[in-house]
Formats: structure tokens, C-alpha cells, sequence
């Protein structure tokens, strides 16, 4: 990519995350000498401008609840600069994974791992509690196992200091993601100390079972879960019980304070005490804050015996768990982002050069088949979360002659065609199809090759097969008819996450070229338009290759 350098000092060398909100950079401070994680605030375009303000605050806010942290397990902020307007945070660098990302791609941590985790965790929030600063969203996302070692407490966008500064909070309105939200908070908005300590609860009861105390299939379960009934048990949990049962208690006086739920983690992040063992998954030496032990095989991936834990591991993928409430809870850049390296270690740089499989490329689920009643993506390139590196500048077509609005660019593809699109968008190759999606608005571009044949036959028999196959839930049909020179499909369906989207194919003629698709959320379509109009009309093959190859 074209490194770009901002505030005349930080240069963007690498996307390492990314969220519905925002971009986090690994950058390279050019007076310090440095590597340094840049979090870049991205406001969709659907937010009002009353949002996008609150969005600004919120940035701000964080930056300076971190500055008034100084701790080992708290990632620190260096700066913030404005590009344009908005507040970019210039943080520490830490090459992490985050405890969410671990438990889902390795499975349940061994709970003396989970113990080490916690007092670790608890230590930030001591530190922050005393400097009178309430976290407010402590969950798996929000803590990073870091390479040296460490584990660090992210994320201080929805922190308020004792007294106020701004908590962004209206009537009704609960901040957080509902399974780590503590009762009293879901309940009457109250945030506490007592309430951090429950959150720091549900993310070891979700370290070592795999799920919150309180999952459950939508956020309004969950919550509905959460005002009459205990937390979940943990069979896994061993030594660490006694915590769990402590800080998820519902009655916020009785629930363990700092120095008890020090003591107890002491006591269980100790070697020697025994474990029960856990058949799916092989326990990393004791107190280890690496990266989870690899599964055995593929009854380790998916939670053993548990087939309700395939499903919900399905349907993590497609984003069911973070699904939105009547209660608004309010996702922004900084709970849907953690800093990361890429899994396989390997640079930003071409990313058609052995890229691993990506979710797409499979039907979701563990290994073995996909769980009954969670269908895969239909298309090639749709999935919720916006993947990929960011799209690099090549050459115009030759024939060129439209004229690109600001902030856009051409893209050239080995594959042999040339198209257009925002300068903002990722790339990632999945199989033939190469794939472009808006990490702010996750509109969806894939062009695949088409080898040839009736294009209305082939898109009312891709229609059956889709639809009889339960891939297309809620299916509506706009239009299936020949058109642009061969033929196009629009229709609606409803994803497992319970989102309501809407997709267009284009087949060319009969003679073989490049099929389009575009996909949008369904309250998007209207507002993505004049978008997929300029690409659509950028589009052009590039016949030399095609011929070539």
C-alpha cells in the first residue's frame, strides 16, 4: 500500500484491526523512532451528526482516561492528532491476540492460565479505580495477551471518572455488550466499581467455559436472562470457582472487592492445585500467558460434547452474539477493535501470497460439517466483518475516460480486469473471487470469473439451489430477468445474525467475462447506489489477459 503519514510524523505502515467504527495502524513514530498503534475513528456514514460528535467525544474521552493511567497492564496512550477533523489516538504497540479471538480460535483456556489472566486484569481496574475511573466494558475483546507475556486492559472509550465527564448516556440506554454487563447496570444504568468486578467475572467464567455465564441466542435473552436468573455454571472452572462464584454475585454488596478477588486468584493461579481435566483440550503449563495450547484434533475445536457449543461457535461467526439490542447497546470503534497481528505472522504485502483458507472460503462451523440450522454465506465474499488489507493504487485502463471522484482509485487485477473503488475499501482473494467490502459501511464488491453459458438460466438455477438449501432464509426476490447485456438477480434474505440483506448479480453474456456482485445491508441499498452505479461503470476487462490465459 502507499504508506501514508499523518500529523506530519506518524507513518501508517499496516491495517492490524479493524472494526463497524474504526481502523487500528501500526505505525512508525518518525521523530521517536518507534513502532506505535494508531487508532483511526472511521464515523459510518448512516450516523447522524449528533453521533458522529458523541463518536469524536468518546475518542477524546479515551485518551484521556488512558493518560491519567500509567500501569503495566493498562495499553498506554502517547498522543492524539486530528486528521481532518476527527481525534486519531497514537497508543502503545502491542503484538497481542486478544482473549476472545484465543478462546474462539483455540478453545477454553486452562483455568490456573485463566487465574494468571485475571489478577493481571484486576490489576488494571485497581489501578484505575483508585485514579476514580470506571472501565465499563471489560469483556474477552477488551483484554490482549501480549507476545512478552503480559496480559493489558484496552479499551477506556466507555470509562467515566467518579463524578461524570460526559457518559454519553440517555435514558434507557445501557453502554456495553449485554453478556458482560453486570445486573445492576442493565437494570438501572448504574456503574460502579462493583460492576467492573462483575464484568472481570463473566470474562474468566467465558475464559474457561468458552461462553459468558449469561450467552444466550439475542442480547435481549441475554438481558431478559440476566434480570431473573443465576449465571451458568462452570464445570470447567476448578480452582478458579470460588472467583466466579464471588464476582457474579447479584448483589453488588456481596460481591468480592479487590483484595478478596486478589487472594482467591492467587490461590487458584497457583501450581499444584488440581484441575479437572478437560478432554477436548491439552492445559498449557501453569500460568502461561501465551497463546492457548492447539486443539487436538477436531473435537477440541469445537467444545468436546457440547453440541450447543457448535452452534453458537457458528454462530459467532456470523456475528450473533454482538447482535444489537432494544436496549442499544452501543458499539463503537474501540469494543470492536483490538490490536493484532496477523495470524500467520506474515507482513502486510500481497494478499493474493498464500493466504490462509479465509471463513468465506468454507461453511461456517467446526470441522466435520456445519452445525444443523446455521446456513452458509450464499455468496462468494459475504460474511458480517470487513477482512482483507487495504486495496492498493494501479494503473488506469487505457481507455479510461471517466474521471474518478476524490478518494478514489483504480485497481488492477492479475486476474485481468481494471475497476474502481474507494481508496478506504479491503481486499482479500477468495478463491477465483476477488473481494472488496467498506470496513465502514460493509457494503460488498466480489468479481469471480464467468466461463460462459445462458446467464437467466444459470442465475434461476443458482435461485433453486439456494433456496431449497436454506441458504437464503426470508428469501424475496426484487428481480431475476435479462438485463446489462446479460442477466441480473436482486434479491433480499435474512443472515443468522439477524440482519436483513440485499444482493445483486450481474452475469455477462453468454460468451464468458467477469461477474459482479454487490452486496449491502437492505437499509443501506438505496444510500450504496450511486456507489455500485461508478463501479459498474468502471469496470473494465482486460481482454490481453483474458486472451492470455
Amino acid at each position: 500500500m502507499q504508506q501514508v503519514v499523518i500529523a506530519g510524523r506518524y507513518r501508517l505502515l499496516d491495517l492490524v484491526g479493524r472494526g463497524g467504527m474504526g481502523r487500528v495502524w501500526r505505525a512508525r513514530d518518525e521523530m521517536l523512532h518507534r513502532e506505535v498503534a494508531v487508532k483511526q475513528v472511521v464515523p459510518p456514514a448512516w450516523l447522524a451528526p449528533h453521533e458522529r460528535d458523541e463518536l469524536r467525544g468518546r475518542t477524546l474521552r479515551e485518551a484521556r482516561t488512558a493518560a491519567r493511567l500509567s500501569h503495566p497492564n493498562v495499553v498506554r496512550v502517547y498522543d492524539v492528532v486530528r486528521v481532518d477533523g476527527d481525534p486519531w489516538l497514537v497508543m502503545e504497540y502491542v503484538p497481542s491476540r486478544s482473549l476472545q479471538e484465543i478462546v474462539e480460535t483455540d478453545g477454553p483456556v486452562d483455568p490456573r492460565r485463566a487465574a494468571t489472566i485475571g489478577l493481571a486484569v484486576l490489576a488494571a481496574l485497581r489501578a484505575a479505580h483508585e485514579a476514580g475511573v470506571l472501565h465499563r466494558d471489560v469483556k474477552p475483546g477488551n483484554v490482549l495477551l501480549a507476545r512478552d507475556g503480559r496480559a493489558l486492559l484496552t479499551d477506556f472509550g466507555l470509562a467515566v471518572f467518579d463524578g461524570g465527564d460526559g457518559m454519553m448516556t440517555r435514558p434507557g440506554l445501557v453502554l456495553g455488550s449485554p453478556q458482560y454487563v453486570a445486573p445492576e447496570r442493565a437494570a438501572e444504568g448504574v456503574s460502579s466499581v462493583e460492576a467492573d468486578l462483575w464484568s472481570l467475572g463473566a470474562t474468566l467464567h467465558a475464559a474457561v467455559e468458552g461462553r459468558s455465564p449469561y450467552a444466550r441466542s439475542t442480547a435481549m435473552a441475554t438481558l431478559t436472562a440476566l434480570a431473573s436468573q443465576p449465571p451458568d455454571p462452570a464445570p470447567h472452572a476448578g480452582p478458579l470457582a470460588p472467583v466466579l462464584a464471588g464476582l457474579l454475585r447479584r448483589d453488588p454488596r456481596h460481591r468480592l472487592g479487590h483484595d478478596d478477588a486478589a487472594r482467591l486468584l492467587a490461590a487458584a493461579a497457583a501450581p499444584g492445585v488440581d484441575v479437572p481435566a478437560r478432554p477436548s483440550h491439552a492445559a498449557p503449563a501453569a500460568g502461561a500467558v501465551g497463546p492457548a495450547a492447539a486443539p487436538a484434533g477436531p473435537a477440541a475445536a469445537d467444545g468436546g460434547d457440547h453440541p450447543s457449543r457448535r452452534r453458537r461457535a457458528a454462530a459467532r461467526r456470523w456475528g450473533l452474539a454482538a447482535a444489537a439490542t432494544v436496549l442499544a447497546v452501543a458499539a463503537g470503534v474501540g469494543t470492536a477493535l483490538a490490536v493484532t497481528d496477523d495470524h500467520d505472522g506474515r507482513p502486510g504485502g500481497d494478499p493474493h501470497a498464500g493466504a490462509p483458507e479465509e471463513p468465506w472460503d468454507r461453511r461456517p462451523g467446526p470441522p466435520g460439517g456445519p452445525p444443523p440450522g446455521v446456513p452458509p454465506p450464499p455468496f462468494p465474499c459475504v460474511r458480517p466483518e470487513a477482512t482483507g488489507t487495504p486495496v492498493r493504487a494501479g494503473p488506469p485502463p487505457a481507455d479510461a475516460a471517466l474521471t474518478l471522484p476524490a478518494g478514489w482509485i483504480w485497481y488492477a487485477d492479475t486476474a485481468g480486469f481494471r475497476v474502481a473503488v474507494p481508496a478506504g475499501w479491503l481486499e482479500l482473494r477468495s478463491g477465483s473471487t476477488t473481494c472488496f467490502q467498506d470496513p465502514a459501511t460493509r457494503r460488498i464488491l466480489g468479481i469471480e470469473p464467468y466461463p460462459g453459458g445462458d446467464p437467466v438460466g444459470q442465475l434461476r438455477a443458482a435461485e433453486q439451489d439456494l433456496t431449497t438449501g436454506g441458504r437464503l432464509p426470508g428469501y424475496e426476490r426484487v428481480r431475476l430477468a435479462a438485463g446489462g447485456g446479460g442477466a441480473e438477480w436482486e434479491c433480499r434474505w435474512t443472515a443468522p445474525y439477524g440482519e436483513r440483506l440485499h444482493a445483486l448479480r450481474v452475469l455477462p453474456g453468454d460468451a464468458g467475462g467477469w461477474t459482479l456482485g454487490w452486496t449491502t445491508t437492505d437499509a443501506d441499498w438505496s444510500t450504496g447506489a450511486a456507489q455500485l452505479a461508478l463501479i459498474r461503470d468502471s469496470f473494465r476487462p482486460d481482454r490481453a489477459t483474458r486472451a492470455a490465459g
